[in-house]
């Protein structure tokens, strides 16, 4: 998975705890959606993005390879 929160959150001088007590989840939570290995409500989603002043599609839409 393309996962661009990592990259977002860094922009934005964010770490993990920052992003994870805004949002209301776990650090823990945050790491694993950023590795791909949790696959976050749409809802949650929707809280990251707008945290992080993205779009949906921006943060979590994959490209298609060629």
């Amino acid at each position: 998975m393309n996962n661009k929160v990592k990259v977002a959150r860094i922009e934005k001088n964010m770490t993990q705890e920052e992003l994870s007590k805004q949002i209301k989840v776990t650090r823990q939570t945050i790491g694993l959606i950023e590795k791909g290995k949790y696959n976050p409500s749409l809802q949650l989603c929707i809280s990251i993005a707008k945290t992080l002043d993205k779009t949906l599609d921006e943060l979590f839409w994959e490209e298609e390879q060629h």
